[in-house]
Order: C-alpha cells, then structure tokens, then sequence
C-alpha cells in the first residue's frame, strides 16, 4: 500500500539556502566515492584549521559546572553585560543588559526578529547580493523581500537615492549587512548615514548584520550603524562565529537601541519568541565576556603577515593573472565575489549559468564554490569563495578554476 504524499509546508515554497543545498550534498557524495573536496562554500573557520582564542576555550569550561540548568531567556547577565560595554564604547549609550538578547547563533536570532515583525503581505528591504538567510526569513513569514541593488560598479555598494524610491506603504524593515556576505565591501558613513535617515524618515525597523565588523583589510574602516539610527528602533547583530573562529558555539547577540517606547510590543514578541525556545546554548554563552575583553586576535589575522591577509591577497593575484575573471577586492569580511567574464569564452558564453559551472567545477576540479544567482541577484556570472583556506591551497583552487574555464574557451 502506498501512503500520501508528504507535502513540505508551503511556508518553505520561496525558502532557498544554496550554500547547503544541491551543491553541498553532491559534494558529500563525491566525498563518500573517495574524492578530496576543496569546499570554499562557507565560512567556517574551524574546517581550515582555525581555533577560537584559547581564553574563550577556558572561559567555557570553568563555567561548565554553571551550565546544566536553563539561563534567563535573553542570556547570561555577564555575556549581555559584555555587549553593552562593547556598544557603550562605540557610542550607544542607551542600553543596557535588558535590551540585549543571547541566540544560538546570529541565524536564530534573524529568524526571531523577522517573526515577531512580519505579517503576510509587508515588506522589508534587503540587499542584493545578501546573505541569503535575510530573504528567506522575511518569505518564510508571508512577506516580501524588495532587494535593493548594490551594484558591482559600484563597488557592491548600495545607494541611499535608490533604496529610497523603493520604500512603499508596506515597507517594515531595511536591512543593512556590513561588512558584507558576500562580496566584503564595507560601507562609509556617508552611506550609512542615508541609509539611517531613510529608516528614520520612514519608521522603520533598521537591521544592521555586522558579524564581520572587525574583519577589516588595509585601510578599511569599520563604521557601527546603531549610533547613526538614534531616531528609529535599531537592531545590531552580532556574535563569535567569525571574529572569533568559534562558529560551533553558536552564540550571537541582538541589541536593541534607538527609540523602543513605541516598540514595547514588538520587543516582548521578541521576548516571547525567545523564552519559546528556553534559551540559548549555556555553556558557549560563558566565552562572551572574555572575547569581548582584551587582545583582538583576529586582528594578528587580518594584517600584513596574517593568514587572512595573505589568502586575499593570494586571491588578488590569482584574479589579476587570469583571462576570465574579475574581482571587486574584498575590504572586509571573509568572501571574494569572482565574476567570471564570460564575453572570453568564445561560444560557451551562450546559456552561460553560474549554478551549471559550478557543479561542473565540483564534478570536474573538485572544487565547492557558491554560485553567486543563490544570493539573489538578477545576474549569472558570479561565484563567492571563502578567504579561509592558506594562500597556497587559494592559488591551487583558483589555478583550477582558470584550466575549467581554458577548457570552455576551446570548446
């Protein structure tokens, strides 16, 4: 006898999240054939022999014996504490412990912020290129994501002018990520102030994803939008699972900051939200104070003579010695967006499709990249790789990468 189908909900029917999708799991399959896969995919840290700083490795288990029962539904007091000095000292005054919420992870908290929001039908504008987690939590719950374009020529960065005329009546939230998955541009104040004046000008709800804020290369600076969005609910995303190498943890913080009296109750869905799921991993919560305090190791990586620092500029070179790409030099984050100049491929340039090289590159080369279209961008010759493998696997990679596309060219 043959059962019904089961149907995923329709909730999920425009849910997409590429970098663990098809791709991914052809990779595991190769894997279990017996092929070595070189998967620049994500940004793991920990799968390139990355550790956390071995404070936050101590910090965790001295406190362990702290850790069986549930904590408070937004966290452990010393972690939020941690996070509000860590704003105080980039000028948002305002808060306090009681508006900072611990989550298993930035991912979890997105998805809470976007629940407690959204009704069917509102909007909320996010980036294109984003992180695809931003669109999927805004249509997952009914509502639209409006992506506004931050254009290659640009610089992948966004122009205040242009996200402004897509405002509607239905607009809730803009979301802001920088510096920015994936593409690592990194924002200037004047940008981030239109930005803010937009939100404020609107009441909206300002979403600034700023995980990567110290991953900074050359003379990049990091601006923090909270301070520039006092007239508005402002919310800050942040955690440990980039800076500080520890993305198994999984802890992430949102602060709220900006106006909030008119949002006490959105904030207590939030709050409701939260205490629903208990709370968030105790034991990694205990790593919070102590990376937030003291020597900024990820800086040691970022720098001349830092491993980050020699794998993008390995991934400079590999791009500047190659007939078909080009590459907007990351300032920020962990992430080269590579176009792939397809006008040079002769014939193969018709049909052209990001998703069909990649898994040819995967099938061919062994290499796992992300296709840039599962970024929600209208165009098809991107790809993105991590900047955490060492230089010398990166030009191995992108060595690869240039045979695949001399293969095209002659075909």
């Amino acid at each position: 006898m043959s059962l019904p189908l089961l149907r995923a909900s329709e909730h999920l029917h425009e849910v997409k999240y590429e970098i663990r999708g098809a791709l991914a799991r052809r990779a595991e399959q190769l894997e279990r054939e017996g092929h070595e896969i070189v998967k620049l995919n994500i940004g793991n840290p920990g799968a390139f022999g990355f550790r956390m700083p071995g404070s936050m490795r101590v910090a965790v288990v001295e406190n362990l014996h702290q850790a069986d029962p549930y904590s408070h539904q937004k966290g452990i007091f010393p972690a939020r504490e941690a996070v509000v000095m860590q704003q105080q000292n980039r000028g948002v005054m305002d808060v306090s412990a009681e508006d900072v919420f611990i989550g298993n992870g930035v991912s979890e908290l997105i998805m809470i912020s976007m629940r407690a929001l959204l009704n069917p039908g509102d909007e909320v504008l996010v980036p294109s290129p984003d992180y695809p987690l931003w669109t999927a939590s805004v249509v997952i719950h009914g509502a639209k994501a409006v992506h506004y374009p931050c254009r290659p020529e640009n610089g992948f960065v966004p122009d205040p002018a242009e996200v402004a005329r897509l405002v509607t009546d239905r607009t809730r939230a803009i979301v802001v990520i920088n510096p920015n998955n994936p593409t690592g541009a990194v924002y200037s104040r004047q940008v981030l102030e239109g930005l803010a004046a937009i939100a404020e000008k609107h009441h909206l709800v300002f979403c600034a994803d700023e995980i990567y804020d110290e991953m900074l290369y050359g003379d990049a600076e990091f601006i923090p939008t909270a301070p520039l969005a006092k007239h508005t609910l402002c919310l800050t995303f942040a955690g440990l699972s980039k800076i500080y190498r520890a993305c198994g943890l999984r802890v992430g913080w949102l602060v709220f900051s900006g106006e909030r009296e008119h949002a006490r109750d959105y904030i207590q869905a939030v709050e409701l939200l939260a205490s629903l799921r208990l709370c968030s991993n105790v034991p990694g919560q205990y790593a919070v104070q102590t990376a937030l305090g003291g020597h900024q190791s990820i800086f040691d990586l970022t720098r001349p003579g830092g491993r980050l620092h020699a794998t993008r500029g390995a991934l400079l070179e590999a791009v500047k010695n190659s007939r078909f790409l080009s590459l907007v030099a990351p300032r920020g984050a962990m992430y080269g967006f590579v176009r792939i100049l397809t006008e040079r491929l002769g014939g193969a340039a018709a049909g052209f499709s990001d998703q069909a090289f990649a898994l040819d590159l995967l099938e061919r080369k062994h290499v796992l990249v992300a296709p840039g279209s599962s970024f929600n961008v209208p165009y098809r010759d991107h790809f993105r790789v991590t900047l955490l493998p060492d230089a010398e696997l990166m030009a191995d990679v992108f060595g690869r990468i240039e045979s695949l596309l001399e293969e095209y060219a002659e075909t």
